[in-house]
Order: structure tokens, then sequence, then C-alpha cells
């Protein structure tokens, strides 16, 4: 069995992985190599065959979040190296983050520099995205999104059924190894230019990763969005009461309406806490 497994999700991405597929072979010859083709229309599967790769193929597409999961669960490594299939990452990074890993964490990724951004908005998001997570867990998130991250196969596999399967997969394991008191730890890389076209619509994905906030809360520790929420409810009522008070001299369905809604979002918060809880406990 081989100690590491590498994992390339792919899609359409012949054209990178000629260059990188070689390369990756020689600063990892030990390394069982697994490019999931995510219903490619490029040869894919015939390039890995001419390169003597492990190829998964899909019948179409099912997404980025999909191609990890179906990787993870071939994967035979006790180690398990996701990489993105455009050609950003170096493989000559993979010793550092397995070495990090030596050091007793269940997880290192690949934390990118501003430079290393896709542009201006993916960086002003990403950074967001950072600052959101790091609140909620209270430790430093460098880089939330990052696509370049090794783990230990056995704790990854007991959450692929949190996994989703689009491009919020770095997302969900991140907040997932967090939640369950495994170790995460960052190593600074730098990351090219991706060959070839990104798959990312920016209005379609927009609005899709604007969602990734709110998701990350819930990840994590609901009740960490729906204390707030409820608390600034709870405030407006008190100030429209005290406004409609003074102004006429008495209640009005307003206060008591967001006095309702401030116990209701409360309420759903700690329900949504408990559920949490749920989801994330093991059953050995």
């Amino acid at each position: 069995m081989s100690h590491i497994s590498i994992i390339l999700p792919a899609k359409n991405e012949a054209a990178a992985l000629r260059d990188l597929l070689p390369r990756l072979k020689a600063a990892q010859p030990g390394a069982e190599v697994i490019v999931v083709d995510d219903g490619s229309t490029d040869g894919t599967p015939g390039l890995c065959a001419e390169l003597d790769v492990i190829c998964l193929s899909s019948p179409y597409s099912m997404g980025n979040g999909a191609a990890i999961k179906r990787g993870a669960r071939a994967a035979h490594g006790e180690i398990l190296v996701f990489m993105d299939g455009d050609g950003q990452h170096d493989p000559a990074d993979i010793d550092r983050l397995v070495a990090r890993l030596g050091q007793g964490y269940d997880m290192v990724v690949g934390a990118r520099d501003w430079e290393s951004q896709a542009g201006v908005g993916r960086g002003v998001a990403n950074t967001l995205y950072n600052w959101l997570a790091s609140r909620m867990t209270g430790h430093e998130v460098a880089d939330l999104t990052s696509g370049f991250r090794v783990v230990r196969a056995s704790r990854f596999r007991e959450f692929l059924h949190l996994l989703p399967n689009g491009f919020s997969y770095p997302t969900t394991s991140t907040m997932a190894f967090f939640r369950s008191a495994y170790g995460v730890a960052y190593e600074p890389i730098k990351a090219g230019q991706r060959v070839g076209k990104s798959h990312i619509k920016p209005l379609k994905d927009g609005i899709r990763f604007l969602l990734i906030i709110f998701k990350i809360a819930t990840l994590y520790s609901p009740l960490k969005l729906f204390a707030p929420v409820s608390a600034m409810f709870f405030l407006l009522g008190c100030i429209n009461y005290a406004w409609t008070f003074w102004s006429v001299g008495r209640l009005t369905n307003g206060s008591s309406l967001m006095w309702s809604a401030a116990v209701v979002v409360f309420l759903i918060g700690l329900v949504s806490e408990q559920i949490t809880s749920l989801t994330y406990r093991r059953d050995d």
C-alpha cells in the first residue's frame, strides 16, 4: 500500500495535466496518483493511460466536491494529498506539507499569499472568508478555500457525508476539522497561473459563494450566528418601544413582532446547535 495518495479532480484539464503529472511522479515517485475525471471531453482518460496514472472517470460532470469524494474513497494511502488539476500547485511543495503533518497535525493546508490570488475580486472574497472563519473558530484561518491540502485519510473520511458536490469542499472540510478538535496547520505556498479557463462563473458562483459565508457559521456553531441576530431583533424592539412610548404612550405591534422574532431566531439557533452536535458525533 502506498503511504501517500495524491488526488487531482479534473474537468477538461488535459493541457495542464500533461505537464503536471510527469512532474508530480518525479517529485513523489512512490505515491499513488489518482486523477478523478469529472466528465471531461478533452481526452483526459487517454492521457492518464499514456502516463500510467490511475483515472476515475465519471459519465457526466458531478462537481469538484464529488470528484474529491470519489478519489478519497478509492485511495489506498494513509495520507491524502489534494491538488487542483489546473497546474496552479507546485509538486515540490508536497514534502513541506507532509512534514508539517508529521508534527502532530491532522490537516495541513497550503496557504496562498495575495499575489497568488486569482484576481482582486477573488482575493477580497477569500480575505472575507478567512476573517469570518477565524472569528467563528477562534483560530487563525490563513486560507479557507485553498484546494491544496494534506490530510490523514482516516480523519478525512469521517466527513465525506458532509462534503458538498460543488466547489466548497475546502470550506466544509476545514470547519469540520476545527469542530472535531483535529489539528489544522497552514503552510505558505505560491500558486501559479492556471492553465486554461477557470470553471468558476462570477455571477452564478458569486451568489453561491455568498451562501458559503452563512454555511461557515452553521457548520461550526450555528448559535454564534443566530444569537447576535436574535439580540439585534430584541434591541430593535426595545428601541421601537422606547420611541412609541415616548411619542404616543403605548406599546405597538412592531415592538411585539421584533421581540417575538428574537425568541424564534434564538430557539432556531438552539435547535440547530443540537443538530450540529449530533452531526459531528462519532459512534466508534
